[in-house]
C-alpha cells in the first residue's frame, strides 16, 4: 500500500485516531488506544519517505524545510468528505518517519465524549486565564475546542485561536474566529500573542505555552481583562502551578505566583483511561480559583492546593482520584487501570478496599 490516500481512508473507515508510518514496521493504526497492522508489509526507507512527500504535497506542497533542518514538523491537511489530518513527521535512525492524527471536520458534542457540565462551564467565564492540561494524547485539543464553539454559540465575541497546527475548524457562528496556525499564518505564539492584542479580542487561545515569554504575555494579558485559555503537559492543578513558576528565573517567581493568584481562572486537568469494553473514557480534575487558592498560590503552598479540591465539590471541583473513583464504581474502568492512572495509587487501593466491604 504506497498511496497516502487509500491509507488514510482506511484508517478513517476502522475509526483509528493515529496512523504510524515509521521505517522496518508495517503501517499500523491506534484504534481505542491499541496499536494494531493495518498488513504485515515491512516498509523500507525509501516507501516511508515516498509516503512522507505525498502529505507534503496534499498540504499545499508544504516545503520539507523544518523537517531536514530541524529532525521533525507539524503540519495538518484536510481531504475533503474523508477527515483532517495532523502530521509530526521526524527522523529516526536516518530514516524519515510521521505519526498521523485522525480529526473528525465535525466537533463532538461534549456529552457524547464524556465532558462534563462543569468543565464546559468554562464556557461562561468572560475574563480570566484557564488551563487545560494533561499528558499527550489525553484529548486536551478536543476539550479546548468543544469550549470554543460553546463560547461561540453563546456570545458574540472576537476569538482568536493560536495554534501549531491548527487540528478543528470553528465555523463563524455567533462569534467571529480567527484561527492562526504557526509557521503558515505566524513565526510564533509570542510575536503571535503580542499581535491578538491589537486586534479586538475577547478570547484567546494559545496552543502550548512553551516558554516563560509566552507565560508573561498571557498573564499580561489575561490582567487586562481577556480571556485567555492555554494548555500544559501536566496532571493536576498544582502542578501545572508549579511548572508555570519554576519556567521563571528565581528572581521573579514571587512576582509571578502575585500575577497568577490575581488572574488564574481555573486550571481542567484531564487524562484518557482505557475501558473495560477496549474503549477509552477521559478522567477530569476540575479546579475554579477562589479566595483559599489565591492565598495558596501567593504564600507558596501550592501543595496544599489538593485538598482544598478535594473538600470543595460544592463549587463543582473535582480531584482526579475522586473522579477516576467515580469512573472505577460505575463499572466504566477495571480496579488495574483505576490504580495505574491515580495520582495516589497507594491512597486509591484502601478507598476501593473500603467500598468493597
Amino acid at each position: 500500500m504506497n498511496d497516502i490516500i487509500e491509507i488514510l481512508k482506511d484508517a478513517v473507515n476502522k475509526k483509528a485516531s493515529d496512523i504510524f508510518i515509521v521505517a522496518g514496521a508495517p503501517i499500523c493504526f491506534k484504534i481505542y488506544n491499541s496499536i494494531e497492522h493495518c498488513n504485515e508489509e515491512i516498509l523500507h526507507p525509501s516507501e516511508t519517505e515516498e509516503l512522507i512527500m505525498q502529505m507534503y504535497k496534499l498540504s499545499e506542497n508544504r516545503e520539507l524545510k523544518l523537517l531536514k533542518e530541524n529532525g521533525d514538523d507539524d503540519f495538518s491537511f484536510s481531504i475533503t468528505g474523508l477527515s483532517r489530518f495532523r502530521v509530526n513527521t521526524y527522523k529516526q535512525r536516518g530514516s524519515l518517519s510521521a505519526v498521523i492524527r485522525i480529526i473528525s471536520f465535525e466537533l463532538p458534542k461534549y456529552k457524547d465524549i464524556h465532558i462534563p457540565e462543569n468543565v464546559m462551564s468554562i464556557s461562561d467565564k468572560t475574563g480570566g486565564f484557564v488551563l487545560v492540561t494533561g499528558p499527550a494524547t489525553s484529548g486536551k485539543s478536543t476539550t479546548l475546542a468543544c469550549i470554543i464553539d460553546a463560547i461561540n454559540e453563546k456570545r458574540k465575541n472576537h476569538i482568536i485561536t493560536l495554534e501549531d497546527p491548527i487540528e478543528y475548524l470553528h465555523k463563524h457562528k455567533n462569534s467571529i474566529v480567527s484561527q492562526r496556525e504557526l509557521e503558515m499564518d505566524t513565526k510564533s505564539f509570542i510575536l503571535a500573542l503580542r499581535a491578538a492584542m491589537r486586534q479586538s479580542p475577547d478570547v484567546i487561545l494559545v496552543g502550548e505555552m512553551r516558554d516563560f515569554e509566552t507565560i508573561r504575555t498571557a498573564v499580561t494579558a489575561a490582567e487586562t481583562g481577556h480571556m485567555i485559555i492555554s494548555t500544559l503537559h501536566t496532571v493536576g492543578s498544582a502542578n501545572s502551578i508549579d511548572r508555570i513558576i519554576d519556567a521563571f528565573p528565581v528572581d521573579q517567581q514571587q512576582q509571578i505566583r502575585i500575577q497568577l493568584s490575581m488572574v488564574l481562572s481555573a486550571v481542567i486537568s484531564q487524562q484518557l483511561i482505557p475501558t473495560v469494553d477496549n474503549k477509552v473514557v477521559p478522567a477530569f480534575e476540575v479546579m475554579f480559583v477562589n479566595s483559599a487558592i489565591r492565598n495558596l498560590i501567593r504564600e507558596s503552598k501550592v501543595h496544599q492546593i489538593d485538598n482544598l479540591i478535594m473538600t470543595s465539590s460544592q463549587e463543582g471541583m473535582i480531584s482526579m482520584d475522586t473522579s477516576i473513583l467515580n469512573l472505577y464504581t460505575s463499572g466504566t474502568i477495571s480496579y488495574d487501570n483505576a490504580i495505574k492512572y491515580s495520582m495516589n495509587p497507594a491512597q486509591m487501593e484502601k478507598k476501593i478496599s473500603m467500598l468493597q466491604r
